[in-house]
């Protein structure tokens, strides 16, 4: 396994903007919400026809402002009543990812993928729960979002951030050109490093996961502590000059259930580019910086801890 090498043509540390497509609609998890707290407003979002977790247009409208893009992961988890053995029904948390799925090609679900992929942010798989341990099933999903999309996928992320011993020569032989799996959703850091890595020493690659927001404190009660980590991230990605991927769902945008992750969100992204950092998709990292490999470049090993990163500027906006 070797680490990437700095590319002298884009210095400076980078950012990488990501959006897990786990749950475009709320469904059952309105009730489960309602019995928590505010049952009215949860309860309301069940009988409305607006969807609160429909997040795609304002993200895109807030990146546009912002001058930047980012990669979106779209999830196909298969229908349990159409895959599942009888063991599997009787499992809860089978039943928790059926109850959550979505149709890639739902003509709303379709037409949100392809503005994406027209307007420039990079569609990717979010390979589904047991994916990981079963090619056939991988190799379906990826073929199932290229059909949507009308072309090859980049790479994507596990669901769950969830890995196996193969998963990685899967995406590989499927042709895909990274993963950004490994990561945490209760720590943040950079405890894989902080650059991208090749598990194989090829042009595979694998971009750590540094920061979920679901690891921060709640900013709608505690912005400023949230902030403070986001803002020790960004001095430690800066001073290493890494590579810091970022990951926020797109129903943390629904200010009226998560109030202040859209606020924080803008706030990494405007430091980020104040600071000169390369700001955008993972793909379009992969392409600008490590697509194209020279053949006598030589990789550090990886115990190698800090390595200049790509890249200063925005995205390449259409």
């Amino acid at each position: 396994m070797t680490r990437t090498e700095p590319s002298e043509s884009a210095p400076g540390f980078a950012v990488c903007l990501t959006h897990d497509v786990d749950r475009p609609y709320k469904t059952y998890q309105g009730l489960y919400y309602a019995a928590k707290s505010n049952p009215g407003y949860h309860l309301r979002t069940l009988l409305r026809r607006e969807n609160p977790y429909w997040q795609f247009e304002d993200i895109m409208a807030l990146e546009r402002d912002l001058g930047v893009r980012s990669s979106f992961y779209f999830l196909n988890e298969p229908s349990l009543l159409e895959t599942g053995s009888l063991s599997d029904w009787l499992e809860p948390k089978n039943w928790v990812e059926h109850l959550g799925r979505y149709d890639l090609d739902s003509e709303s679900v379709a037409a949100a993928v392809r503005d994406l992929d027209e307007g420039g942010w990079e569609v990717g798989i979010h390979g589904s729960f047991r994916s990981c341990d079963d090619f056939d099933r991988l190799r379906a999903e990826k073929r199932e979002l290229e059909a949507v999309l009308g072309h090859e996928v980049v790479g994507g992320r596990q669901h769950h951030l969830k890995l196996g011993p193969n998963t990685w020569r899967y995406h590989r032989e499927l042709g895909l050109k990274y993963d950004a799996s490994p990561g945490s959703s209760s720590e943040n850091g950079f405890q894989h490093g902080y650059r991208p890595f090749r598990p194989f020493g090829d042009d595979f690659v694998v971009f750590p996961l540094t920061l979920m927001e679901v690891s921060l404190p709640d900013p709608g009660s505690a912005f400023d502590e949230a902030w403070a980590e986001c803002e020790r991230l960004l001095d430690e990605a800066e001073a290493n000059d890494a590579v810091m991927t970022v990951l926020w769902h797109p129903r943390y945008f629904n200010e009226d259930e998560f109030p202040g992750y859209r606020r924080l969100y803008r706030r990494i992204v405007e430091r980020a580019l104040d600071r000169g950092a390369w700001v955008g998709p993972v793909a379009g990292y992969y392409r600008t910086f490590l697509a194209e490999r020279d053949s006598g470049e030589e990789s550090r090993e990886t115990e190698t801890e800090s390595a200049t990163a790509g890249g200063a500027g925005r995205s390449p906006s259409p």
